[in-house]
């Protein structure tokens, strides 16, 4: 690194030391805390050294909650120390556990173990089937699967050496064992997060640091609560939900979980429990909106003072909706597993710009490139979106990486700026559409779509046309009661936007295929038939 990169380095760690102490993260006037808490996460990794320190900061205020227990500080360090003794052991290499967990205390008590242990932990997705979660362990080098009870039927096509052990056999493993904190590993488990996986199998990026920038980057532009109660619906397998479950712990917070989405039990839990963040997927916003006046306003969320999404795009029209419902509370957050944190949206911002992402937080860089790698300057030109934010990503565990440029990374995205700095994005780079010699982001179209009357979700995809080479299909699922057919679904966006923007055909259907962390699986949507 050059002389001005290490100055640039150091001012961007001390601004990052700045935002850490105003958010409550560090007590500049309490300075041994901050050096035990780092002791503790060299030590023990980032989840394992959480735990510890908690513990000694918040004893026995609530942790976590789920829908059948609720655990201490202490409780969540004292029994995670007893199960990072309960992992097995690797033969003739180093262990590498995959955890095929629900949302819930157990997952933390899983992840804080095996950090611990000086395991590798894979959060493997629950909507795997069996084939999959079998080709993801054997190539992650995965030696004991933790799987809820419900899932055991899916471990038959693991490879015969791996460890299947449900999730009551661990619990009665870890009953054995003792509290006390455990020897301190060689090294901290590192952890692996898993890709999306829309066009693919999900591949795997892996997470070995903890590097405090990155939690300056989460903690900058938002002002999360602290010793209040978050309610984290975004799965914890997805960075979204992992990432603020962690933040809400730091800061002294009571986490309440739910092993599956539900709108209703949500705002209940908001309620129930007076929370101050509410952490969502755009989704499961979309549920909770969706649900009958009577019900939505059924439940007091007065209490909130963050309304967090991130993991997909957040549509103009969803963000409306949110506004006039919590008011103005939500925050917007753009990035990906392999990079964090690319950019923020206040609430200020999406009101004067609906559809932002907003602007990059402390230490994380966003620019556009054209196809001949030079950087865009202009406001408004759209291009590839590439990101750094401080995160050390040296490719996949399976091999391969991204794209870099200038030594930033690309998101896969195209996107672009306003006259003010405020980033859109406008699709994903593969998901556009050359139609007529036309280039056409299908997000553009969808955005229009939701805002129509009578159409409560759609997605664009391009197809084979003799004539233009590709064209446009719509696949809209109208709201419960709409009269609306295919010819007002073209003559609305024929009003709106080009000629060749326009869909050529409108397929109506029950429900779009979406993953778990709620992105549309468009590779599905060709094998859709009309309703």
């Amino acid at each position: 690194m050059s002389a001005s990169g290490r100055l640039l380095h150091t001012v961007t760690l001390a601004r990052a030391s700045v935002v850490l102490c105003k958010r409550g993260m560090v007590d500049p006037l309490r300075p041994r805390d901050a050096l035990r808490a780092s002791r503790a996460v060299r030590r023990y990794g980032a989840f394992g050294g959480l735990a510890s320190f908690t513990a000694a900061q918040y004893r026995h205020w609530p942790a976590l909650t789920d829908d059948t227990e609720t655990l201490t500080f202490v409780e969540l360090d004292q029994q995670s120390n007893a199960r990072a003794q309960a992992i097995p052991a690797a033969a003739g290499g180093p262990a590498v556990v995959g955890l095929l967990r629900r949302s819930g205390v157990e997952l933390v008590l899983d992840l804080a173990a095996a950090n611990k242990a000086g395991v590798r932990t894979v959060l493997l997705n629950t909507g795997f089937a069996a084939p999959q979660l079998a080709d993801v362990c054997l190539r992650e080098g995965v030696t004991t699967v933790v799987a809820d009870d419900e899932f055991a039927p899916l471990l038959r096509d693991l490879d015969p050496d791996v460890v299947r052990l449900t999730g009551t056999q661990m619990a009665s493993r870890a009953a054995t064992k003792s509290t006390a904190i455990p020897v301190v590993p060689r090294r901290p488990g590192g952890l692996v997060l898993l890709t999306s996986g829309t066009t693919g199998i999900p591949k795997g990026a892996p997470r070995d640091r903890l590097n405090p920038l990155q939690s300056a980057q989460l903690l900058d532009r938002i002002p999360w609560p602290r010793n209040s109660a978050y309610v984290v619906a975004a799965p914890l397998f997805h960075a979204t939900g992992l990432a603020t479950c962690t933040v809400g712990l730091a800061l002294g917070n009571h986490v309440v979980l739910h092993r599956r989405f539900d709108a209703r039990e949500t705002l209940e839990a908001v309620q129930k429990h007076h929370a101050r963040a509410l952490i969502l997927v755009p989704t499961m916003l979309s549920r909770i909106l969706d649900l009958p006046p009577a019900a939505l306003n059924a439940f007091d969320t007065s209490s909130l003072s963050v309304v967090f999404v991130a993991g997909s795009s957040l549509s103009p029209e969803l963000y409306r909706r949110a506004a006039a419902h919590f008011g103005e509370v939500l925050y917007n957050l753009y990035g990906s597993t392999e990079v964090a944190t690319a950019a923020v949206a206040t609430p200020a911002e999406l009101r004067r710009a609906p559809g932002t992402v907003g602007r990059p937080p402390i230490g994380c860089t966003i620019a556009a490139y054209d196809s001949r790698d030079r950087r865009i300057t202009r406001a408004g030109e759209v291009g590839t979106i590439y990101v750094s934010s401080g995160l050390s990503f040296g490719g996949y565990t399976g091999g391969g990486s991204k794209k870099t440029v200038d030594g930033l990374l690309s998101s896969g995205d195209t996107g672009h700026f306003d006259d003010d700095g405020l980033w859109f994005i406008d699709g994903r780079e593969d998901d556009m559409v050359i139609s007529g010699g036309e280039n056409v982001y299908p997000l553009e179209i969808e955005n229009l779509l939701v805002e129509l009357p009578g159409v409560r979700e759609a997605a664009v995809v391009g197809v084979r046309d003799d004539d233009f080479g590709m064209c446009l299909r719509a696949f809209v699922v109208p709201a419960a009661g709409a009269d609306i057919d295919a010819d007002q679904i073209r003559h609305a966006v024929r009003s709106r936007l080009a000629r060749h923007k326009v869909p050529r055909d409108v397929l109506f259907v029950d429900a779009l295929p979406r993953n778990e962390t709620g992105k549309v699986l468009k590779r599905d949507l060709a094998r859709m038939e009309q309703r």
